[in-house]
Formats: C-alpha cells, sequence, structure tokens
C-alpha cells in the first residue's frame, strides 16, 4: 500500500463525515473522497449497474446522496424556466418526490450547460438547491417547500449570457452562495432555517463559476468560508460575513479551491500552496508550481499527494510538501467533472461520457475504461461504494453485484 493511500485512510478515520452521505459539490469538505470502499472498477449495461433513472430535465450539476437517497436537480422547457429537484431511492432507483418550481431570474445559458448547473448542498437535514436564475429552494428531505428566495429578484442584474455554475456550501447554520458576474455581483450569507439574508458583500463585477468552500474557524464552534475570485483568495465568517483574510493572487475562474487540515490549493499561477497559520492570520506561500495547473476540474487532495487534471486530459500528482510534480498519466477527453476517489481508486469522467478509474500509487495506471454513451459535466458522488453519476438524461447507480 502507497503512503498517500495510508495517509488517507489514517484521515478518513477521524475526519468529520456524516456517515456515508455525499453532501455537496465534491463531498463534505469539497475533497472529492469518500471513505466507503470503492465502488467497482468495471460496468456495463449487465453488469454492475444497479439501476438507470430517466431525469425530467436537463443539468450540469452533480447528485448528493443524503440518508439513503440521491437528490438531483433540473431544468426544462424552452427557456429552461421550470427547476426540478428529483428524489430517488438509493436501493430500488425509483423516484420518490418530485418537485417543480419557476425561475424568477434570467435562464440564458451556454448550450453546453443548464440553468441546473450548480450542485445542490445538504446539511443533512434540508435540501438547499440553486439554480443558474439565482433562485435559491429549500426543501426538506421530504420535499416540503421551507422556503424560496428568488435572488435575482432582489438583484436584477445577477447573472451572465454564458450561465452561472457556483454551488452553495452549508457552512454551520448558514447556506453560502456566491454570485460573481459582470452585474450585480455579490457573496451571501442566507440562514438556513428561515432563509433571511445574514449578510451580504460586494464581490468583483467580473464572471466567475467557482464554488465557495468552507474550513474550520480558529475560534471554538466558528466556521470560515473561502471566496476565490480573479483577483484573489478572502476567508470570512460564516455567520457575520466579516473578511478575516486575504491572499491577492490572481486565480482561476472555472476550477474550486481546495483545503486539508494545514495547507489551502488555489488554482493559481498554475498551483498556488499556501501554508495555514496557527491563528488566524493570512496564511503564507508554501509553493505554487505551473506543472500542477488544474482546468477546469478542480483539485484532489489525498493524504501527501495533490491530484490534478488539465484541459488536455492528463492527470498529474505532486507531493503536498515540495510541491514536486511526481508522475503524469494521459487519460484523454475534455474534463468539466472533476474526478472522485475512494481507496487507491480515482474515477475520472470526462465530457463525452467516457469513464477511465486510475489507480493510485507511486504511479498512476488506467485499469479500465468505461462508456455512458452520454454527456458528463456534473461530478459524481459516492456513497456505500456505490458510484452515482448523472447525465442530462439518465441518473446511474454503479454498484458491485448489481
Amino acid at each position: 500500500m502507497s503512503r498517500s493511500v495510508t495517509c488517507l485512510l489514517a484521515v478518513l478515520s477521524v475526519a468529520f463525515l456524516c456517515g456515508a452521505d455525499w453532501l455537496q459539490f465534491r463531498g463534505v469538505n469539497g475533497a472529492s473522497l469518500s471513505p466507503d470502499a470503492a465502488p467497482p472498477d468495471s460496468w456495463s449495461e449487465t453488469n454492475n449497474v444497479a439501476w438507470k433513472a430517466n431525469l425530467p430535465g436537463r443539468g450540469a450539476s452533480g447528485p448528493i446522496v443524503v440518508d439513503g437517497r440521491t437528490y438531483v436537480t433540473c431544468s426544462s422547457g424552452v427557456k429552461q424556466d421550470r427547476l426540478h429537484v428529483v428524489c430517488f431511492d438509493n436501493r430500488t432507483g425509483e423516484e420518490v418526490w418530485q418537485r417543480e418550481f419557476w425561475a424568477t431570474g434570467r435562464t440564458l445559458t451556454h448550450p453546453f450547460s443548464a440553468v441546473a448547473a450548480p450542485t445542490p448542498a445538504s446539511d443533512g437535514k434540508r435540501i438547499f438547491a440553486f439554480y443558474s436564475s439565482n433562485d435559491l429552494v429549500c426543501l426538506d428531505l421530504d420535499g416540503n417547500l421551507l422556503w424560496y428566495r428568488g435572488l435575482a429578484f432582489d438583484y436584477p442584474k445577477a447573472g451572465n449570457d454564458i450561465g452561472m455554475a457556483s454551488s452553495p456550501v452549508v457552512v454551520g447554520e448558514t447556506v453560502v452562495v456566491q454570485i460573481e458576474n459582470q452585474g450585480d455581483s455579490f457573496a451571501a450569507g442566507i440562514d438556513v432555517a428561515t432563509g433571511e439574508t445574514r449578510w451580504r458583500v460586494d464581490r468583483d463585477r467580473r464572471a466567475n463559476w467557482v464554488s465557495p468552500i468552507a474550513m474550520p474557524g480558529k475560534r471554538e464552534g466558528s466556521r470560515v468560508v473561502l471566496l476565490q475570485s480573479g483577483s484573489g483568495l478572502t476567508a470570512h465568517d460564516s455567520m457575520t460575513g466579516e473578511e478575516l483574510w486575504r491572499y491577492d493572487v490572481p486565480c482561476s475562474t472555472t476550477p474550486s479551491v481546495a483545503v486539508s487540515e494545514d495547507h489551502i490549493f488555489i488554482p493559481a499561477n498554475g498551483l498556488t500552496v499556501l501554508k495555514l497559520a496557527p491563528d488566524a492570520t493570512v496564511p503564507s506561500l508554501a509553493w505554487d508550481s505551473s506543472q500542477l495547473s488544474p482546468s477546469p476540474a478542480s483539485p484532489i487532495v489525498v493524504g501527501d499527494r495533490v491530484y490534478t487534471m488539465n484541459s488536455s486530459g492528463v492527470l498529474s500528482c505532486g507531493d503536498v510538501a515540495t510541491g514536486d510534480r511526481l508522475w503524469q498519466l494521459r487519460v484523454g477527453g475534455k474534463y468539466w467533472s472533476t474526478p472522485v476517489v475512494a481507496g487507491d481508486r480515482m474515477y475520472c469522467i470526462n465530457s463525452d461520457g467516457a469513464a477511465k478509474v486510475v489507480q493510485l500509487g507511486e504511479k498512476g495506471e488506467v485499469v479500465s475504461s468505461n462508456e455512458f454513451s452520454d454527456e458528463i459535466k456534473g461530478s459524481p458522488a459516492i456513497s456505500g461504494g456505490a458510484l452515482y453519476v448523472r447525465s442530462d438524461r439518465f441518473l446511474w447507480k454503479i454498484a458491485r453485484g448489481s
């Protein structure tokens, strides 16, 4: 067993994970890691496909898994102004419930994307579904509407012609949304229970598609959210929106930041890695590397290794301590979907629906190739040793013995 995999197992044994649930974009902590057994390496229509369910509309969002159910967002209609939240039973693949709403904001997107581009998030009790129209819907796990915010109704200039894609994140009692564009550009913290705005901070007026990410606060009971933009990285108190520190570096506007226990990995100057300070001051530069540039998939940290996928489908492995590139592997294809990891396996699904399973270790090796025969844009989820993948038309569960 490689040192990186050993470190992963040790980290996961103490990580604050909600069972095997996959609660948001890139999973708990935005790490793209699952503590569960790895899903199967290979599958086909007759092998290891537990079920395949039809979806009512388009979506570049990924699925989330909460308490034995999978939740997916979709958008439909000629103008993509019908917003769907769909719940499936993980065991049978049957639709448990579906809710539909009308968009209140602009629904124009690039044909490659969809209004249902942001991945929903959950605190284990509620589902927070966010859309490119800047509508934020809160439902309980049985589909009952708790509150609804048309954020573009409050700020009508929010949005761009390509479409928004930033996914929400739950930080304690706050759900944070990042709405950055050429018009009304801001980030906001919304009370999870009431839907009321706790705080709103102005942001740069430029298009940005990255997602916020949570990290532990330095004060007991506090939580910090990181906001990445073209002008730098800022850390905010999730309850008040107060800016705690800022690191000025031109960041990418597509792949999102990743965090580990003591480092922050920023898609900037290739990959820029900050060492977290023992107090609440600005972190310091550990290293940066143009050889580990992620785009558009986000970086993944596994123990003492960091993995990035570039726009040409080349997977790189770097040393967290030094930034040295340890190996490269050409996986092939264009990746909008961020890969996910379980055990020593990484599941990489390109936009054409080709899925490569990579064994991680002292070098990377493709151990299997599979086809979904559909465009895949959203990042998959792993829960209970199963892989959940969605396209515009279908949701799949990949599991052993199916």
